[in-house]
């Protein structure tokens, strides 16, 4: 892997990295040893905006690549050099769950984000989540991040997802054919981008709810204009979700 050689801080003359550091090529060795620990290029990328700019660049790419190796290479397949949106956008994704908060996006109840272990990703998922006419589009969508017992709301899940090349995807050009306004106020929490809301647009399908083992009219995502996908809904009781796993 070639990396640009860069010895000297490019923030400002005042920053503390002024005198050098050590090489990109030697960060690289260092980080792939700690098998790219999250925490520690989150930590990194603090120091200043040289090493903000080689974490975005190199470190959350190889920290995807290790996470979800074959998901990675599908994202970058058919000759795109980058996924939509940025690496750091994307590794956060993968472990973080966003939670919400009572009169922010989803409107209802207060569950704050948290950094999730391990989350399965299936591309076979994300085609229940597309309407039929859109099912040629590659989605990738997680398994729901369960917050049982939420008072009147009940069971809570949370999912969270990412397009394939959403800018020439098809659900894209049926938002904007259908003029689906943006979000006022709410963004991504993973890039920052404007949302849409697939519930407004009348896109979701109602084997949502079925791969989700959800309420069918308590299911509602986002995607936004990165192609990042942040979703909620109620999930059903155990033995009522086993039955709908069976009818899909």
């Amino acid at each position: 892997m070639i990396i640009t050689k860069q010895y000297r801080c490019i923030h400002s003359a005042t920053c503390m990295c002024t005198k050098g550091h050590l090489t990109e090529e030697v960060i690289f060795l260092i980080f792939e040893r700690l098998n790219w620990n999250p925490k520690l290029i989150a930590s990194l990328s603090c120091v200043c905006k040289w090493f903000d700019d080689l974490a975005k660049r190199v470190l959350w790419k190889e920290f995807c690549k290790t996470r979800a190796p074959k998901m990675m290479v599908d994202l970058q397949s058919g000759g795109s050099q980058c996924v939509d949106g940025n690496w750091r956008a994307l590794g956060k994704l993968l472990i973080y769950c966003s939670g919400c908060t009572k009169g922010g996006l989803f409107n209802s109840i207060h569950i704050p984000g948290h950094f999730v272990y391990r989350t399965r990703f299936s591309r076979t998922s994300g085609k229940s989540f597309l309407i039929p006419q859109c099912r040629t589009d590659v989605l990738y969508v997680s398994d729901p991040c369960e917050h049982l017992d939420q008072g009147e709301d009940g069971d809570v899940g949370f999912f969270r997802g990412v397009f394939k090349s959403f800018a020439t995807s098809k659900v894209r050009k049926l938002l904007i054919r259908r003029k689906a306004p943006l979000h006022p106020t709410e963004v991504c929490p993973y890039c920052k981008a404007k949302l849409w809301s697939m519930l407004q647009a009348k896109l979701i399908p109602s084997s949502a709810s079925c791969r989700l083992g959800a309420y069918e009219d308590c299911i509602e995502y986002y995607v936004c204009l990165n192609g990042h996908v942040l979703g909620i809904c109620t999930l059903l009781p155990l033995s009522d979700s086993d039955e709908a796993s069976e009818l899909e």
